[in-house]
């Protein structure tokens, strides 16, 4: 696997907003409405994630629609290490008129350069596919792997 490819995936809440607006945006095409509802619905469809090419040393943020992805290759910068870490993602619910925030823990790869500076590379509920996709970039970069899902952290 020389492509390391990441999409960030559509919440299933947000797919179907958007298949509603895309209905009714077909059936009231001949209206400006409907042109309203049609681009809407196709907003609703867009995500975004990153891919890396660990042949050329290069990756690019892409954007996502329809299966198509755009995105320009840049090339890699020094790389310093690959982190693994576990964290929290909270996303604001509304239902009417309650709203509640639901949190979940995601686990995420970044590749570390310039110190401090990062590049997102991955990011999934699994820890152990998390740790496959750090070490499969670290072999290929030839670099090292830090371990900071728990608090104390470790190289591998």
């Amino acid at each position: 696997m020389t492509i390391i490819s990441y999409k960030r995936p559509i919440p299933t809440l947000k797919f179907m907003y958007g298949i509603g607006l895309f209905f009714i945006g077909i059936l009231s095409i001949d209206t400006y409405f409907g042109v309203l509802f049609l681009g809407a619905g196709v907003f609703f469809f867009y995500t975004d994630g990153i891919e890396i090419d660990l042949t050329t040393k290069k990756y690019r943020n892409t954007t996502n629609l329809f299966g198509l992805t755009f995105g320009k290759w840049k090339d890699f910068p020094k790389i310093e290490y690959v982190s693994v870490f576990k964290t929290t993602q909270t996303t604001r619910v509304w239902v009417s008129t309650a709203s509640t925030n639901v949190t979940a823990t995601v686990v995420k790869v970044n590749l570390f350069y310039n110190t401090n500076q990062k590049i997102e590379a991955y990011e999934t509920d699994f820890t152990d596919l998390a740790f496959d996709i750090a070490k499969h970039i670290a072999s290929a970069l030839n670099i090292d792997v830090l371990d900071a899902t728990s608090r104390d952290t470790k190289w591998l």
